[in-house]
């Protein structure tokens, strides 16, 4: 097993045959369930797995206690992908003894069919348990991102473990950069609780963290303040860069050499960065990083019996519900006979929170015109500002 500290050991999973995460963001690398083992007096699990890998995951525990037998388990978070093992446990240890929070313990019959048959304990916030050398912390973090959320810190050894904290798609095995599947995990995943986040983040700025421990992806170590420097710009829904990211959805392929086109205005005007996106194509999930990314966004689209195509209809209602903000936003649309998609963009992010809309608008009548790259041209102006 690996060795976290001279105490605490790794016995998750990775899961490379799961094709999407809660059943809609792609995962092409997988993912990681971890749980973890602190061998002490009292021998506590840290989290279960998802039932998809209990076999894996029982012989891992089995192989670490080396014939003892485990006291306690923690329940940080009682989403199926880290507690549906549960049940499984007890049947193999009956004598363990379960701690949760008060509304995890009150969730807990809505997941299994039947009485646990085990001691649980509901802790608050604060509370402490001794477990011979070390002393375990625990703070409630609700909506980080289910209401009966806790994280749990190792006073002796400071270690963090954080929930879907600090969490990233991907088995422990990919080799990527962190930020990029975390910064997608995250907006998808937690992004709409922004402020819960915050709250969380404050608590654990009282605390002297020297390891977090999440419950998918890498355990952190080192330079923990750039992971949470990241936290702390994705939960208060600043911009991490100074970038243009456009998103287009093209029914014949005009609206998108419009996108294209604009690409190649923006950067030759200086912008620092220009992503771009076929939402049609694309990863929705990747899309929907993106734009809480960068501080600029152009949303370019035909209009669709009267009204916007499923596409961008889906993305706006995905930037909507994760509370997109303090963005610069600006529009191209095409229609043949009767433009609307210009209109009914601007009206979905003029009633978002501080969300600047460009008045240069572009609108194309079905294909791309000389005077559509004037109007181009004003609008990557006022967009970036110059």
């Amino acid at each position: 097993m690996d060795k976290i500290t001279n105490s605490i050991l790794y016995i998750g999973v990775d899961d490379k045959d799961l094709d999407l995460f809660e059943g809609q963001y792609i995962i092409p690398n997988g993912v990681s369930y971890n749980s973890y083992l602190i061998m002490d007096e009292k021998i506590t699990v840290m989290d279960t797995v998802d039932k998809r890998k209990t076999e894996e995951w029982l012989s891992n525990l089995e192989t670490a206690l080396d014939g003892k037998t485990p006291d306690y388990v923690v329940v940080s978070h009682l989403e199926p992908d880290h507690a549906s093992s549960l049940d499984r446990l007890v049947a193999k240890y009956p004598n363990v003894k379960l701690f949760m929070s008060a509304k995890a313990k009150a969730m807990l019959p809505q997941f299994f069919a039947k009485d646990l048959g085990v001691e649980i304990t509901a802790v608050s916030e604060g509370e402490e348990l001794c477990l011979g050398e070390h002393t375990l912390a625990f703070y409630m973090a609700p909506m980080v991102h289910w209401p009966e959320v806790m994280v749990t810190y190792d006073k002796t050894d400071k270690v963090l473990f954080a929930a879907d904290g600090f969490g990233k798609f991907g088995a422990l095995d990919t080799d990527e950069d962190w930020a990029c599947e975390a910064r997608r995990y995250y907006f998808n995943i937690v992004g709409k609780y922004g402020a819960q986040v915050q709250a969380l983040l404050k608590k654990a700025s009282a605390l002297d963290i020297e390891i977090i421990c999440p419950l998918h992806g890498p355990i952190l170590k080192e330079n923990l303040g750039y992971y949470i420097e990241k936290y702390d710009i994705w939960s208060s829904y600043r911009s991490e860069d100074d970038g243009v990211f456009i998103a287009y959805a093209s029914m014949h392929g005009n609206t998108a050499k419009a996108a294209k086109e604009l690409k190649t205005i923006l950067e030759e005007m200086g912008a620092k960065k220009v992503a771009i996106t076929d939402l049609a194509r694309d990863d929705m999930a990747e899309a929907v990083e993106d734009a809480f990314r960068y501080d600029k966004l152009v949303l370019a689209s035909p209009t669709y019996d009267a009204g916007l195509p499923p596409f961008m209809h889906d993305f706006i209602y995905h930037l909507k519900h994760k509370n997109f903000q303090n963005k610069r936003v600006a529009f191209v649309e095409n229609g043949s006979w009767a433009p609307m998609s210009g209109k009914l963009m601007m009206a979905e992010c003029e009633a978002m929170k501080n969300v600047t809309v460009c008045q240069n608008k572009v609108t194309i009548k079905s294909t791309l015109k000389d005077e559509n790259i004037e109007q181009m041209k004003n609008l990557a102006k006022e967009l970036l500002g110059i």
